[in-house]
């Protein structure tokens, strides 16, 4: 029994002691979609994950919060290397954790939340010491590739009557952070491809190409419908000048 009692001391000495030099070290994480903007409260933000790399213990989790940042700024002046692109407004996770040790954290980000269709991931570690805040200039900047694409008609799991012989697909598509795509735009629509892979019956048919609709971020295609079958549209953007991709899906049956 004495010799128990003294070992729970000592765990507890050595726990106290662990926790008496832990030191508060601050870690601001933002994200910025690729070719655009920050990812923020618009687009319901992207939720963050601080882990332990090495013991896969969660630091902190949250989600950013705040504006996509200055358009001039971030797209319209000429950047170098070390260029900050961030404001004091500028959509932000912080947290503050507390370390006692070097610890190798891995940052995780998944979003937009308001997008969930169209959400990604993409993850970035390093070391961090003890009282060395990452909290200066861009901070921890990941960069979220993809399209936010949302089909916005015929709604998933239609079904239509033998007599159709066409469907109007209707899709919504902005850059992650929620910025509007329009041809000949700031985000020149005229330079992404946005199609949609049909398939039949689980068969897949030739490509329908989009048109702008009109509106910014809002584009039209119209799908010839062969029969009976259960129907499946992959809508997807992409543009070819960096390799960013985004999708989304619909299906429909036609009785």
């Amino acid at each position: 029994m004495r010799n128990m009692l003294a070992m729970v001391i000592a765990v507890t000495v050595l726990c106290v002691s662990a926790t008496a030099h832990a030191i508060p070290t601050t870690m601001t994480v933002r994200v910025i979609s690729k070719g655009a903007k920050f990812v923020g409260t618009s687009m319901g933000g992207a939720h963050i994950t601080l882990r332990n790399k090495i013991t896969g213990e969660v630091l902190a989790a949250g989600v950013t919060r705040g504006s996509t940042g200055s358009t001039e700024k971030i797209m319209k002046t000429a950047t170098h290397r070390n260029t900050v692109l961030s404001d004091g407004k500028s959509a932000q996770f912080t947290a503050s954790i507390d370390i006692s040790e070097p610890t190798w954290v891995e940052v995780t980000a998944y979003g937009p939340l308001a997008q969930i269709q169209s959400a990604n991931t993409v993850s970035l570690s390093q070391w961090v010491i003890p009282g060395k805040h990452i909290d200066g200039g861009d901070a921890w900047l990941l960069e979220l590739p993809g399209f936010a694409v949302d089909i916005l008609d015929p709604p998933n799991h239609a079904t239509l009557g033998a007599q159709v012989k066409s469907v109007k697909i209707l899709a919504n598509v902005t850059m992650m952070c929620g910025c509007p795509t329009v041809p000949a735009g700031l985000w020149d629509a005229s330079k992404y491809e946005i199609r949609a892979i049909i398939k039949k019956n689980g068969e897949q048919s030739e490509e329908t190409v989009f048109s702008f609709a009109g509106r910014p971020s809002l584009y039209e295609a119209l799908l010839p419908v062969s029969g009976q079958g259960i129907y499946e549209a992959i809508v997807y953007a992409y543009d070819s000048s960096n390799g960013n991709t985004g999708i989304d899906r619909v299906t429909f049956t036609v009785e």
